[in-house]
């Protein structure tokens, strides 16, 4: 039997890879896609690193510590499968791995207070919690609820976050030492002037990245990214640098490396309620499902809002993300990495063209590739790959002109959001504070009935979420 054929406008069938991604419906071409999947990765495979430092980092109650080998090739297998995932069930080019911060609370809040077993059971409950919550549509009608005004400010906030990440991350911004006793909680480089080799490699790299993509040459991200990272290969294997982090850019002794499945399936599902106690196990667990359902929803917003997937203020398609999103989460408990999410590393791709779930398929399977391929992580420093976080960064602040900034019901709600997303590095901090101040300010005002039922359910949500510290102390 003949298969129907989508006909292109001059008659040519549409490739079925086409037609099944919709690349040409959303202005893309293949090659943008897969360039842009590939700069997604290697913007974010630092969290194959990254992640098992922070897991290992801590003990559970009976004293055990995770192994690195276990950790990096669970972190590998959920980010590959969850983002393969993502592209082909929600056809958006949104990368999921181990979240950080949620990783945080998995390593020093659940497992001091339970097994490992018990924290990642733990972690599968939350996934659970978020899925249903998309399968009922009732985590899309709560993002449908919030004000246009107030999800364009999340789109600012996080390109002001990913930017400050990028800037940190390279070492052109530090911590004050001293920062307690100082007025000054930040500063530029290690002594308050730059220095060193590793911020010269970020320099150059951001300087080639600004030029290129001013220019719209095609690849210009991972074109700088290559470029920085290979200067930084030079320059270390010269000079002998110190410096780098986490990342220090040789040429690996070895390619290939084999994976240790010891996480995987490593569950106990109800058991932390009986180590930690009911109350305490269910105000971790309200922790882990509050921050990973606004995390996710304000960097699946704001990277659909740059990549053009938002139509009459709603993300296409976004049923179908919310569901991978949170089956992502679940993935993370049962393969022993945290919960995974949508990163904001996502933007990167998305400035390089990526529009659709293509993207998502290449960038997952080389992270499956990963596996076996965990050296070659090693190779980009973050100073090569921390320019895209800034250059993107900059580009969502162009959503400031969506903002209706003469309207006063939602000035300093945009501000709140805008401005403590980066602040307090969390995501769910300036949504929550956001959300409250509109409230008070329609109250004040005498406008509850704009407000909406949905709208002040969550503003109490975020009131109890805020005052959580209280209730364990």
């Amino acid at each position: 039997m003949t298969q129907l054929r989508t006909e292109r406008p001059h008659g040519k069938p549409e490739p079925r890879l086409d037609r099944f991604f919709r690349i040409s419906q959303r202005g893309s071409t293949i090659g943008r896609e897969v360039r842009g999947g590939i700069t997604t990765f290697v913007a974010m495979c630092y969290i194959v690193l990254l992640n098992p430092l922070i897991l290992g980092a801590s003990a559970d109650i009976t004293g055990a510590r995770l192994s690195t080998e276990e950790v990096t090739t669970a972190t590998a297998l959920a980010a590959g499968v969850t983002t393969v995932l993502m592209g082909l069930v929600g056809n958006a080019p949104l990368a999921l791995a181990a979240g950080l911060g949620v990783n945080g609370i998995v390593a020093f809040q659940l497992a001091p207070e339970m097994t490992w077993a018990q924290a990642f059971g733990l972690v599968v409950v939350e996934g659970f919690c978020i899925v249903l919550l998309a399968v009922s549509g009732v985590r899309e009608r709560i993002i449908n609820a919030i004000p246009a005004a107030l999800k364009t400010a999340i789109t600012v906030g996080i390109g002001l976050y990913i930017a400050l990440v990028g800037l940190v991350s390279a070492g052109f911004v530090t911590r004050t030492p001293d920062a307690a006793n100082s007025t000054v909680p930040v500063r530029m480089g290690t002594d308050g002037h730059l220095a060193g080799w590793p911020v010269v490699i970020f320099c150059v790299g951001l300087l080639l990245m600004i030029v290129l993509v001013s220019r719209a040459v095609p690849g210009a991200v991972l074109l700088s990214i290559l470029t920085a990272t290979v200067l930084a290969i030079v320059v270390n294997s010269v000079f002998d640098v110190e410096g780098w982090g986490l990342v220090e850019p040789t040429v690996p002794e070895h390619v290939v490396a084999s994976p240790d499945f010891g996480l995987l399936g490593r569950i106990d599902l109800f058991g932390g309620f009986a180590s930690a106690g009911v109350v305490t196990a269910s105000v971790f667990l309200f922790t882990l499902v509050l921050s990973g359902f606004f995390d996710a929803m304000g960097t699946i917003t704001g990277v659909s809002q740059e990549a053009g997937l938002v139509r009459d203020g709603k993300v296409e398609g976004m049923g179908r993300i919310l569901v991978a999103d949170g089956i992502g989460a679940v993935a993370g408990g049962l393969t022993g990495s945290s919960p995974n999410t949508v990163f904001l590393e996502s933007a990167a791709g998305v400035g390089e063209g990526a529009r659709t779930g293509l993207a998502s398929v290449v960038t997952g399977g080389l992270f499956t590739a990963t596996l076996f391929l965990t050296p070659l992580a090693a190779v980009v420093p973050a100073q090569a790959a921390a320019p895209a976080l800034v250059v993107i960064g900059g580009m969502m602040m162009s959503q400031c002109r969506r903002i209706p900034w003469q309207d006063t019901d939602v000035v300093i709600p945009v501000f709140l959001i805008a401005a403590l997303i980066p602040f307090t590095y969390s995501i769910t901090n300036g949504i929550g504070a956001g959300l409250l101040a509109y409230v008070v300010i329609k109250l004040g005002r005498g406008k509850a009935r704009e407000v909406g039922w949905l709208v002040g359910t969550l503003a109490a949500v975020f009131l109890a979420y805020f005052a959580v510290g209280a209730l364990v102390g």
